[in-house]
């Protein structure tokens, strides 16, 4: 499975952005995608989290209700929709994939896109 993340760039506090991350290649529906977010000199955090086949999702107490992830079995994708953003959500963004079930460790994820970087004006 190969991660592909899009979308990041520069946006201003209040608006909004969306973040997308295309898979190649088969996600069971027991597996969890997860987005994580990193700063220089920090550890990786996990930002928001969907389990592939129900649809459950789960979320950082720093973004929920303001960010939303989502799904589109069709496409291969999953979405980070970023309403309201702060200048401290200012990060690299991954996306990742862990076939063993719901989980905020990024060590327990199998597969990592790219970072897309992610600039909150003030």
């Amino acid at each position: 499975v190969q991660l592909q993340a899009s979308g990041g760039g520069l946006v201003q506090a209040g608006g909004s952005l969306r973040l997308s991350c295309a898979a190649s290649g088969r996600i069971f529906s027991s597996w969890f995608m997860g987005w994580f977010r990193q700063a220089p000199g920090k550890e990786r955090e996990f930002v928001a989290g969907i389990r592939w086949g129900v649809g459950n999702t789960y979320y950082a107490d720093s973004v929920k209700g303001r960010f939303t992830i989502s799904r589109d079995g069709a496409k291969n994708t999953v979405y980070l929709q970023m309403n309201s953003p702060k200048p401290e959500d200012t990060d690299v963004y991954y996306c990742a994939a862990s076939a063993r079930g719901m989980d905020r460790a990024p060590g327990r994820y199998d597969y990592w896109g790219q970072g897309t970087q992610v600039t909150v004006s003030s």
